[in-house]
């Protein structure tokens, strides 16, 4: 039936109207509810960065709003916490937060950061006196960050190229690159782990090293201990043996990534691969040359140790904003455009799930390999619906 078209702007004025109309009611009973306590609000959140916030260098638009509306202009007229949670890396905590509050127009702080490489902290314990190898990002950023959380012996492979540049003779150190290299003996210096902080810049030269250093027990240049015994091959001569080599004998190398990515959202129309590719390939590698893959750790989302880090972080954060222990943890709502990693982890933790299509997620794929709780057009919707649906179940519960 046709219906006149002075009649569907009455029909649609109305309903604008009645959503209005409930939203100020569901405000007043939080209000009426809250208005005795001091409580936190019902719920906080946890953002992912790229393809949430930013895609690649650029703000996405509607992130400025969702971040206005969490630091007051929201129906309970309060100031809702929350964190970032990401697993990109390779600077430090507090250089990512003055990129981040310059990008997004908001103070962001550095406890309210979580990237892939954050977690390690928490064991930097067991090798903050051991030579390890830290692996990712330009030059020898990421050794920057690893001596900034404890770490009193990382090393580069750009260290190990340029203590012997035939260990990769395809690639040649820039000026840049030279100048970022610790003098060390590696043949003198068992490495105890293998952490990949972030997304390695020369594949080929790391796989090689990784390799290197898991086979031979620690000692780079030393021979393979998964080669066949000594009676089916030649003695190394003494003179070509590293006097350390023993030192490594049957030692486990212990192999840690951060992020599990295959992909990642830049502002490159397609995604791009990422560590969870770098991982994937050395493992091939390293099958190809030993029949089986090397045992490793992993964190990054969707890892449960991750999220009970970051959850962790963020009840550290809470109690700092209300100056007290916080017994009981609001509703945590997580807001990601990855199905694989921040769904299936915010799914996992027992977190609602809230799923964009401003980044990883591609709709015209199909329906996501995770099921959020519910999927939002951008971050500013994503917030305004958790909003709304927490204020309305405290106001039911009144």
């Amino acid at each position: 039936m046709f219906m006149p078209s002075a009649t569907l702007a009455t029909t649609a004025r109305r309903q604008l109207q009645a959503a209005s109309h409930a939203r100020h009611c569901l405000r007043t009973r939080w209000i009426q509810h809250h208005a005795s306590q001091r409580k936190l609000p019902p719920l906080v959140f946890t953002f992912d960065i790229d393809g949430v916030l930013l895609r690649g260098p650029h703000t996405i638009p509607a992130a400025r709003r969702a971040l206005d509306m969490l630091n007051g202009a929201n129906p309970m007229g309060v100031k809702i916490p929350f964190i970032l949670l990401t697993n990109g890396g390779g600077v430090g905590e507090e250089a990512r937060r003055h990129k981040l509050s310059s990008q997004l127009g908001v103070e962001i702080h550095s406890n309210q950061i979580v990237q892939a490489h954050t977690i390690l902290k928490s064991v930097v314990h067991k090798y903050a006196d051991k030579p390890v190898l830290v692996l990712g990002g330009r030059n020898d950023v990421v050794r920057k960050v690893a001596e900034g959380y404890g770490f009193k012996k990382a090393y580069t492979t750009l260290d190990v190229l340029a203590w012997k540049p035939e260990v990769w003779p395809f690639h040649q150190l820039t000026p840049e690159e030279r100048a970022s290299t610790k003098p060390v003996d590696f043949s003198q210096t068992p490495i105890s782990a293998i952490f990949v902080f972030h997304d390695p810049r020369n594949w080929a030269l790391d796989t090689q090293v990784i390799v290197d250093v898991i086979r031979s027990g620690g000692i780079i240049g030393g021979s393979y201990l998964d080669t066949p015994p000594p009676s089916e091959q030649q003695p190394l001569s003494h003179h070509h043996q590293p006097s350390g080599e023993l030192e490594g004998k049957n030692k486990h190398v212990e192999l840690v990534f951060c992020n599990p990515d295959l992909l990642w959202k830049s502002d490159f129309p397609q995604p791009r691969l990422g560590q969870g590719a770098f991982r994937e390939a050395f493992q091939a590698v390293y099958k190809a040359l030993v029949g089986k893959t090397y045992p490793y750790i992993q964190y990054g989302k969707p890892t449960t140790a991750t999220y009970k880090f970051a959850e962790k972080v963020l009840k550290d954060r809470l109690e700092e904003l209300q100056g007290g222990r916080v017994e009981q943890m609001p509703t945590v709502y997580m807001v990601g455009d990855n199905p694989e990693s921040d769904i299936a982890g915010a799914n996992g933790a027992g977190w609602p799930s809230i799923l964009v299509r401003t980044g990883v997620y591609d709709p015209a794929g199909g329906p996501p390999a995770h099921t959020p709780t519910y999927i939002a057009e951008d971050v500013e919707e994503a917030v305004r619906w958790a909003i709304e649906r927490e204020m309305g179940r405290t106001a039911t519960s009144s």
